[in-house]
């Protein structure tokens, strides 16, 4: 597996369909045979990451600096931390897939997909130069490609061209 695995950014204004979209693209690049991490931001603290009254929700409000639950199908982490951690630490801890995919995360560095929906903002969420594309419902006039909401095949065709060659 690559040590400089790959990370594009969704990014786009809150309701603009950026989960939505990465529920597509996700499934189409599993069937492409690709192996995919997905970093999600969530700017607000206290976050429920658990149904209330399991085990582990009951051992994560304990206050212990890290829990994990391992099940048969999968392995989480609960990791308390005093501030945000920076994406490359999330990054650098990632291993065994062919790309990371963020949700969010738009003052970042990383390339970045933005969600855009008219007429709910005008203006992007990010620089254009940071941009690989832009899915929308409407033509905006930059010069960065640009895709309908529900070009799934054509967005994942350009990940695989600027991120995948195999």
């Amino acid at each position: 597996m690559r040590d400089d695995i790959p990370v594009l950014s969704i990014v786009g204004f809150s309701g603009s369909g950026k989960t939505t979209l990465l529920e597509k693209l996700i499934p189409e690049l599993r069937r492409r045979g690709y192996r995919v991490a997905v970093i999600k931001h969530h700017p607000h603290p206290g976050a429920e990451t658990d149904v209330p009254g399991t085990d582990t929700w009951r051992l994560v409000r304990t206050g212990a600096d890290h829990v994990t639950l391992v099940t048969p199908d999968q392995v989480v982490h609960w990791k308390r931390r005093e501030a945000e951690p920076p994406l490359q630490e999330i990054v650098a801890e990632i291993r065994e897939v062919d790309l990371i995919l963020t949700e969010g995360f738009k003052r970042e560095r990383f390339p970045k997909i933005e969600v855009h929906r008219a007429p709910a903002a005008s203006a992007l969420a990010s620089r254009p130069e940071e941009l690989i594309a832009i899915a929308s419902d409407r033509r905006l006039d930059l010069p960065v490609p640009q895709f309908d909401l529900d070009d799934v095949e054509g967005l994942v065709d350009l990940i695989e061209k600027t991120f995948l060659r195999r």
